[in-house]
């Protein structure tokens, strides 16, 4: 199971009920952030979810309303007494910007680490996440982010006595693990296991025109979390001046990549009432949802 959460749904400012873009993913004890709007701190709190889990923390880029709050964030874990290390990903320049924004949260009792990007497309494995981040079209350069939980096959146990494995050996070899026998026989996972079951899929972007990349990365995705910027059919222009993305362009590559379902998030400030221009939404893309501060799920792996 993943649980995913969108903390903040606002664009270039916050409001009294709409705090700054973030959403955070837990899987298996281990949270992973995207972006970290100002008001972050304060929407983890009203969602009851903890601090302290966070290991991972991806930026999309470097606008102030999606970094604004990393400091504090800081800071806060730093309170609760965390100690294993923080990676914070995003596009390369992430240990300059994350350097001089914690030029008033110096001293923390956890190591940070980073990893940033150059290519177009990247892939990493961290804390039982799949990630992949890939650049979209804004006017600074901008990533989006795939997050997958892999599921293994099932066990076979047919398989695991065909292939002569000792039977103490069976639990450790389906959780993953790679065992050395005392025979000097090296026993692998896959010779007890069947072919991979579908997974858990979830692409996040924001700041961005609609491009190919989008559609690729949110293939067939349990979740498709897109930037809405503006829902009113007249300010196209203005997205594409700005480079951003109106509800009926995400409902589009939603469309397009095939997803079961659509939140649109990173709202304009001049925008009250999403829900309003829904039913057309929907006319594109009938699984469309307008997001809102603290709206979650939780993704289920699927049945065979």
């Amino acid at each position: 199971m993943l649980d995913v959460c969108l903390l903040g749904t606002g664009g270039m400012m916050p409001l009294p009920r709409r705090f700054l873009t973030a959403a955070m993913m837990r899987y298996n004890g281990s949270n992973l952030l995207i972006d970290c709007g100002e008001g972050t701190q304060v929407a983890v709190r009203e969602k009851g979810w903890s601090f302290k889990p966070i290991d991972l923390i991806c930026f999309t880029h470097y606008h102030a309303d999606h970094i604004s709050g990393l400091p504090g964030l800081l800071l806060t874990m730093g309170n609760a007494d965390r100690t294993e290390p923080l990676l914070l990903a995003g596009p390369k320049g992430l240990e300059r910007v994350a350097g001089a924004l914690r030029m008033i949260a110096p001293e923390l009792p956890f190591a940070i680490e980073y990893k940033e990007f150059a290519k177009p497309e990247e892939e990493f494995s961290y804390k039982g996440y799949e990630i992949r981040a890939f650049r979209v079209n804004h006017n600074v350069t901008c990533y989006g982010y795939s997050v997958e939980i892999p599921r293994a096959g099932r066990f076979q146990t047919e398989q695991a006595i065909a292939n002569g494995i000792p039977q103490k050996f069976w639990s450790r070899l389906q959780k993953g693990e790679t065992i050395c026998g005392e025979d000097g026989v090296t026993y692998l996972p896959q010779m007890v296991l069947g072919p991979p079951r579908r997974g858990i899929h979830v692409t996040y972007c924001t700041d961005t025109r609609p491009t190919e990349a989008i559609v690729h990365a949110a293939q067939g995705a349990d979740l498709f979390i897109c930037e809405g910027m503006y829902a009113e059919p007249e300010k196209l222009e203005k997205a594409k001046q700005y480079k951003h993305m109106t509800f009926y362009e995400a409902a589009e590559l939603a469309r397009k990549a095939g997803v079961k379902e659509m939140w649109l998030t990173h709202f304009s400030p001049s925008l009250t009432r999403a829900e309003d221009y829904m039913p057309a939404v929907r006319k594109i893309f009938p699984e469309s949802y307008p997001g809102k501060d603290g709206k979650s799920a939780e993704l289920l792996f699927e049945e065979a």
